[in-house]
């Protein structure tokens, strides 16, 4: 897969450049530590009938404080400076690293990664929300295809080695060579100006009316209120797949571990190949198009897995699935980095991620229950079905976006006080 030379126009801009690196090695590091944490876990926990439970604790609190975040915290991204905030992040999450080591028990070990998912849930917004300051606005679908692509090639790669080294050196290994990851991660956004990262800062109204007006601003524009609809309908369809995607392999068709692992990484391959080729799509058909379009081929993917006659047929299917997915995820980006201006941007992207990650939560739910009444078969084939709603849902309400911009979006939100960055 070659990169073309607009493609990548947006890394000879030497401060995003720092970002996709900085990027790049935080998101392998924590997905390598996301296997060493799980493995941890089950190691300390193995002699206790709830195991299983503090396996599934360790992996919920990976993700559970984006969503608090996103609910209650968002104000501080767009109060704050951007920069100090993602140092910060990185710095605690290092911390959390080194001290995992010398975790007493598996309950230390679950209130770590904890933090470290809090932080996490700061960091990455904070990337996104910045990112329509570092380039300009012709290359910002290349800027966030690059990002969305290294971050899923992450996915592919991180748990791989992770396994690899935990089984070869322990979990110690890996937290050690994350805890290096965010250290690097932080040398590289140093270098980055404040204010390539965020234009001006808002002043306080009160925390709670912040929070408001974050909520307005999201709810307000018509871009967000897309990718709440849409994606909000195609996370209960990924979460209700991703819970059931286990049984799929090993139930459905007889194929073991190794069937899970395969499903696993076909999904992960059309992610890296859906967001590299993001950027070319949306410049030529533009973000209505691709994005419904982007949905439909996801669920095209589900239906196709559904009703195949073994695991490598299935496994095509995963990875078309993952292609829609990987170039749905950058129009959502996309759609709310032009749905709000600055001043707001930080707290909407939480919300808007938060909100989709309460989807995938509740779509587990339904699939963990279901998955007892019916087969897995039948799930994946209701999944598809919804996914070609949210397809419909995302074309008409994307489609009446026409030029919006961050300006026009400005125009129609009440003023917020600021204070200009440094």
């Amino acid at each position: 897969m070659r990169l073309s030379s607009s493609q990548l126009a947006p890394l000879r801009l030497e401060g995003f450049r720092n970002l996709f690196f900085a990027t790049m090695g935080s998101s392998i590091g924590t997905l390598l530590a996301a296997v060493a944490l799980a493995i941890d876990v089950k190691d300390r926990t193995a002699s206790s009938p709830n195991s299983g439970l503090w396996v599934a604790a360790v992996l919920i609190v990976e993700f559970l404080p984006t969503i608090l975040v996103g609910l209650l915290l968002g104000p501080l991204l767009d109060r704050l400076e951007r920069r100090s905030l993602m140092i910060a992040a990185d710095a605690l999450r290092v911390a959390v690293f080194v001290a995992l080591p010398f975790a007493p028990s598996a309950a230390a070990v679950v209130g770590l990664a904890l933090l470290a998912g809090l932080a996490t849930g700061f960091f990455r917004p904070a990337v996104y929300a910045g990112v329509p300051n570092m380039v300009p606005e012709d290359q910002l679908p290349q800027a966030n295809a690059l990002l969305q692509t290294v971050e899923n090639a992450s996915w592919a790669i991180g748990p791989l080695v992770g396994g690899i080294l935990t089984a070869a050196a322990g979990p110690s290994a890996a937290y050690a060579i994350n805890a290096a990851s965010f250290v690097v991660s932080i040398v590289l956004i140093v270098r980055i100006p404040p204010r390539l990262l965020q234009s001006q800062r808002a002043l306080s109204r009160g925390h709670w009316r912040d929070l408001a007006d974050g909520f307005r601003a999201a709810l307000g524009s018509p871009s967000m209120r897309a990718v709440l609809v849409a994606w909000g309908i195609a996370s209960l369809a990924a979460g209700a797949g991703a819970v059931t995607e286990i049984f799929l392999a090993k139930n459905t068709f007889s194929a073991g571990d190794f069937g899970y692992g395969l499903l696993y990484a076909a999904m992960g391959c059309g992610l890296v190949i859906g967001s590299y080729a993001s950027a070319s799509a949306l410049s030529h058909y533009g973000v209505a198009r691709v994005y419904g379009e982007s949905l439909a081929v996801m669920g095209a993917g589900y239906i196709a897995a559904a009703v195949s006659p073994n695991v490598w047929v299935a496994a095509v299917g995963c990875i078309v699935s993952g292609v829609g997915n990987g170039a749905a995820i950058a129009c959502n980006a996309l759609l709310v980095q032009r749905g709000t201006f600055d001043l707001m941007r930080g707290r909407a992207l939480t919300l808007v991620m938060s909100a989709t990650f309460l989807l995938v939560g509740v779509g587990m739910g339904l699939g963990g229950l279901l998955v007892h009444q019916t087969s897995a078969r039948w799930i994946w084939a209701l999944a598809g079905v919804t996914l070609f709603v949210a397809a419909l849902a995302g074309w008409l309400l994307a489609r009446k976006l026409g030029g919006e911009t961050a300006a026009e979006a400005e125009v129609r939100h009440e003023p917020t006080p600021v204070a200009a960055a440094n």
